[in-house]
């Protein structure tokens, strides 16, 4: 079993939007095949209003990632006019479950049609439950929806509404990572000794003020998650968060 895993983190592509950059879009398909991650998370706003055909440029999109596993999740814009029976199609289930190394991710949908707010659900609690509840090595939970505000992005929505209790279950079961997007503006919290990544977007110019465009690239073993933000449009990279795991 390998004892470290790299792991490259993108959100907010958005493909067939007017804010897609394709330039943006070639660099980071070339970057994360150049550096090889162990698994590619996307948390979900794959396409802009989950239309068939958004659904087809976005599996084209993913499948040029040269990356053994994959694990993707819904986001608010892929389960408008019925786009969550279509991810279903294209890209499995909507809670799909990774293991490489020490690291076992878990995914979530916090969508509702039609709508931007978030919702999780007590479906999801009782799947991350049986997941992560008996396993030994780095758990980490992915989703869409942001848990915690994040700063500069203006007035708050959009938290799921059920954040509370899920951090809760997230802190009683002891998880250490958690992969968020969204809001287009990168962040990291620590709470409860769980380390909270928000991604910005990967691939747009839906950018907040100073903002780039970029993607996350995570380095887990047994002992320490580290982190560093990749600028989409320079490729240059910047350390962002460290923790350490206690046995």
């Amino acid at each position: 079993m390998k004892e470290r895993v790299l792991v490259a983190h993108i959100s907010d592509i958005h493909l067939t939007s007017g804010y897609f950059s394709r330039e943006l879009g070639e660099n980071v398909v070339e970057e994360v095949n150049r550096v090889k991650p162990d698994l590619l998370v996307v948390t979900g706003d794959l396409t802009d209003n989950g239309h068939p055909h958004e659904y087809r440029e976005a599996k084209a999109f993913l499948d040029r990632f040269k990356v053994e596993r994959v694990l993707v999740v819904l986001g608010n814009h892929d389960s408008r006019n019925a786009g969550y029976m279509l991810f279903e199609e294209l890209f499995g289930s909507r809670y799909p479950s990774v293991e490489v190394g020490p690291l076992r991710v878990v995914g979530v949908d916090s969508t509702e049609p039609d709508l931007d707010d978030g919702h999780i659900g007590r479906l999801a609690y009782r799947i991350v439950e049986d997941e992560l509840k008996g396993f030994s090595g780095v758990k980490a939970v992915a989703l869409h929806h942001h848990l915690v505000p994040i700063p500069g992005t203006g007035r708050e929505r959009n938290i799921p509404s059920d954040s509370g209790d899920f951090l809760k279950l997230l802190s009683d079961l002891n998880v250490h990572l958690v992969l968020c997007g969204h809001k287009h503006v990168p962040w990291f919290w620590k709470l409860n000794e769980i380390l909270i990544i928000n991604a910005g977007t990967a691939t747009t110019l839906r950018l907040k003020a100073h903002t780039p465009p970029s993607f996350n690239l995570i380095t887990v073993n047994r002992n320490r998650v580290v982190a560093e933000r990749v600028n989409s449009e320079t490729l240059e990279r910047q350390p962002i968060c460290s923790m350490r795991i206690e046995a």
